[in-house]
C-alpha cells in the first residue's frame, strides 16, 4: 500500500489539533441549510486560511458527515503535472495518522472516464493543495476516506466533476466532494498589479475576487475556466470548475459564501501591496 508522505508540513506546523479547535470553537453552521454536497476551501498555511477551511469541514460534518469525500486539488506544477490525476489506492499521511483512500470508489471514477482521469499517484507528490486539508478530515470527520483528485485548469474540469457526480448518484455510499483554490494573487512579488499599491488596489482585488467567486456561487462552472485565465482571480480553476460542476449535476441551484478574507486582512502593513485571496463555499 503506497502511503503519501507529508510534503508541505510547514503550512500546518505545531499543534495542529489546538489550532484546529481554535479555528472552530465560536462557530455554528449557517441557518437554512439541510444538506451539503460539496465546498470550496483555501490552501494557504493554516495562520491565513486555516479558519475558512475548517469552518468548511465543520459544516460538512454537521450537515453530511459523508462516508469518502472526493478532494479536488489544484495543480500548481503546471508543467510536471500534465494529467488529471488521481491517487487511487494507499493512504495519505498527517500529523494525526493516516487517512485511507476509497479504493473502489477511485476505480469507479477512472472507469468511468478512460483518458480524462488517470491513475497517477505520483502526480501528488510535490503539492501542497489537497495535503493541507488531510488533518481537518482526520480529526473532525475520523473514519472519513478521501479520493484526491489533482484537476488541471482547461475545459476538462467541468466535465470532471460531472463524471464523479454521476458515479456519486449510483452507488448508495454518501459521498462529498471539496474542491480547493485561493483567489488573486496579488502583488509586483506574484507579478500582478495592475491596479497599484494602496487602499484603491486592496479593494480592486477584493472586486478581482467576488467575480469568480459568483461564478461559482452560480454553478457557471464552464465559465470559471476562462475567468481565471483573463482575470488572474483562481490558481486552482480547474478544482473550482469541478466543484462546482459537482455540485450542480447534484441537483444545487445556489452556492453559498461561508467566508471571504484576505492575506492582508490577517496581517495587514502600513501600504497594501501584496496580498492573496481566501474563499470558502458550501454548495
Amino acid at each position: 500500500m503506497k502511503i503519501r508522505q507529508t510534503f508541505a508540513e510547514n503550512f500546518y506546523a505545531g499543534d495542529i489539533e489546538r489550532q484546529i479547535e481554535s479555528f472552530i470553537i465560536d462557530y455554528e453552521p449557517p441557518a437554512g441549510i439541510s444538506s451539503v454536497a460539496a465546498g470550496v476551501v483555501p490552501h494557504a498555511g493554516w495562520m491565513f486560511s486555516g479558519k475558512i477551511a475548517a469552518r468548511i469541514f465543520a459544516s460538512i460534518k454537521n450537515f453530511t458527515a459523508p462516508e469518502t469525500i472526493v478532494l479536488f486539488g489544484t495543480v500548481h506544477n503546471i508543467g510536471q503535472v500534465k494529467r488529471n490525476s488521481v491517487f487511487g489506492d494507499g493512504a495519505w499521511e498527517t500529523p494525526l495518522g493516516v487517512v485511507n483512500v476509497d479504493n473502489t470508489l477511485a476505480q469507479e471514477l477512472l472507469d468511468a472516464a478512460p483518458g480524462l482521469l488517470f491513475d497517477d499517484p505520483a502526480a501528488h507528490d510535490n503539492e501542497h493543495s489537497i495535503e493541507v486539508q488531510i488533518p481537518f478530515i482526520k480529526y473532525l470527520l475520523p473514519g472519513t476516506r478521501i479520493v484526491p483528485v489533482a484537476v488541471l485548469p482547461d475545459k476538462n474540469a467541468a466535465k470532471i466533476g460531472e463524471t464523479v457526480a454521476e458515479v456519486v448518484q449510483n452507488t448508495d455510499k454518501d459521498i462529498a466532494a471539496v474542491g480547493t483554490t485561493d483567489l488573486t494573487h496579488y502583488g509586483y512579488n506574484y507579478g500582478f498589479a495592475p491596479a497599484g499599491m494602496g487602499d484603491k488596489a486592496h479593494k480592486w482585488m477584493h472586486d478581482n475576487d467576488m467575480s469568480i467567486i459568483n461564478l461559482a456561487l452560480d454553478l457557471d462552472a464552464e465559465a470559471i475556466i476562462d475567468e481565471a485565465k483573463k482575470k488572474h482571480n483562481a490558481c486552482g480553476s480547474g478544482a473550482l470548475a469541478a466543484t462546482a460542476a459537482f455540485a450542480k449535476k447534484c441537483g444545487v441551484k445556489k452556492g453559498r459564501l461561508l467566508d471571504y478574507t484576505t492575506s492582508y486582512d490577517i496581517m495587514p502593513d502600513e501600504v497594501f501591496t501584496v496580498g492573496v485571496g481566501y474563499a470558502g463555499i458550501l454548495f
